[in-house]
């Protein structure tokens, strides 16, 4: 399967990021075939390295972010290291960067000096607020632009301060939108040239793609003066959707929303009564019943087991689903089936490398999850490699500059 054509063959590109937003656009567009040259400082590499890191000395979360990449080591704050971005550049069809606004700039390496190195390069730039407007000096992780993008509010109890989703959520939405932004505008690349400069920088940022996938937060508001709030396991406005305890201790999820889903589902848990009730033939109902109808469904759900439940449940075609672990997922026959957990051997700081799963890729194309080539490489592992191959530097100068770093 490794001979598979990926769409992105052919496309190269240089990635300046550390940490989550712009690895991730790295990581989807190396996943389709781009070939994805990650630019570490020496030494200490990107921080992602260390983070989570249990055993060896890159971290899993490190090699799952920055799979299917090239690692050299740079050191960005010498003349040396920005001549040969400058020289890389050439050589590359996008720059992807997740720096506070104004960095390139002060290191020489703007938009218009990159421009100037290479007329059609395609500039993807991550930062906290954007590139633009009174906030965009400011910094800040994902876990503030999920606050400011909306998120945060709405995540968690309503008797309880707002808490996070558990993964960096914001950056990584972050960089998918980076990701399809690099994309759209390869594509329009290849339809029209010249493409002016300012048509070819992509400007993504962390609180605005939090916001993007809001729904209707802001239009409801505006609308009806309406001020979502926290609902815990809910979704507001939609019921009976939510987790539900079993009796051995699990909890499952079960979406009875839809009308005929909902006459279905009352019947399963024996509540004809409710099927038939006026006040719940349709979600506004529901929605103000909703403690009346999560207390009937916990009922039924707490005499029996999960797998009990779900079989039920399952052949009556209600949505629902077990709530997965990781050591549920890297059993499970529908990961494996589309090959979406991905075996390498890896250190893992014991006397042998061990095998570990890693995620697939997604989306699927040929009914598979594509290969992972390699996951996230070791600190300059492919310097030499890159800097002879693609600027045809000698041993000798390639020794020299990494003395010097």
């Amino acid at each position: 399967m490794d001979t598979e054509i990926r769409p992105l063959d052919g496309v190269r590109v240089l990635e300046l990021g550390n940490y989550v937003a712009a690895p991730t656009a790295g990581r989807i567009l190396g996943d389709f075939g781009a070939e994805v040259i990650k630019v570490e400082r020496p030494e200490t590499g990107d921080e992602l390295r260390n983070w989570r890191l249990y055993g060896g000395d890159t971290s899993m979360l490190y090699r799952t972010v920055n799979r299917n990449k090239k690692s050299i080591t740079l050191d960005l704050r010498t003349e040396a290291g920005r001549r040969i971005v400058l020289e890389l550049i050439g050589k590359c069809d996008v720059l992807l960067e997740n720096f506070r606004p104004g960095m390139l700039e002060k290191w020489g390496l703007g938009p218009e000096v990159l421009n100037a190195a290479n007329p059609d390069l395609v500039i993807t730039r991550i930062s906290a607020y954007g590139q633009t407007g009174p906030l965009s000096q400011r910094p800040g992780f994902a876990a503030v632009a999920e606050a400011v993008g909306g998120l945060r509010e709405l995540v968690g109890d309503p008797d309880r301060p707002p808490v996070r989703v558990g993964v960096s959520i914001g950056d990584s939405i972050a960089g998918i939108y980076a990701a399809f932004g690099t994309v759209m505008a390869l594509f329009q690349r290849e339809r029209v040239r010249p493409v002016p400069l300012e048509q070819r920088i992509i400007d993504v940022a962390l609180n605005e793609s939090i916001l993007s996938v809001m729904e209707s937060l802001v239009p409801d508001y505006l609308a009806y003066g309406i001020n979502r709030e926290r609902v815990g396991g809910r979704m507001e406005g939609i019921a009976p959707s939510n987790a539900y305890p079993t009796g051995d201790g699990y909890s499952i999820i079960i979406g009875g929303n839809g009308d005929a889903i909902f006459q279905r589902y009352m019947q399963v848990i024996d509540r004809p009564d409710l099927a038939a009730d006026p006040e719940l033939q349709d979600n506004a109902g529901r929605w103000r019943h909703r403690d009346r109808l999560d207390a009937s469904i916990a009922e039924w759900t707490r005499l029996r087991t999960r797998d009990e439940a779900l079989k039920v449940l399952e052949a009556a075609a209600i949505p629902c689903g077990p709530i997965y672990t990781a050591a549920d997922i890297v059993t499970d026959e529908q990961y494996k089936a589309r090959n979406m957990i991905q075996p390498f051997r890896v250190d893992v700081g014991e006397a042998e490398p061990k095998e570990v799963g890693f995620p697939g890729i997604v989306p699927v194309i040929g009914g598979q999850s594509l290969p992972i080539r390699n996951v996230g490489p070791d600190l300059g592992e492919h310097t030499r490699e890159v800097l002879s191959g693609l600027l045809g530097m000698s041993t000798a100068d390639i020794d020299a500059l990494e003395a010097n770093s």
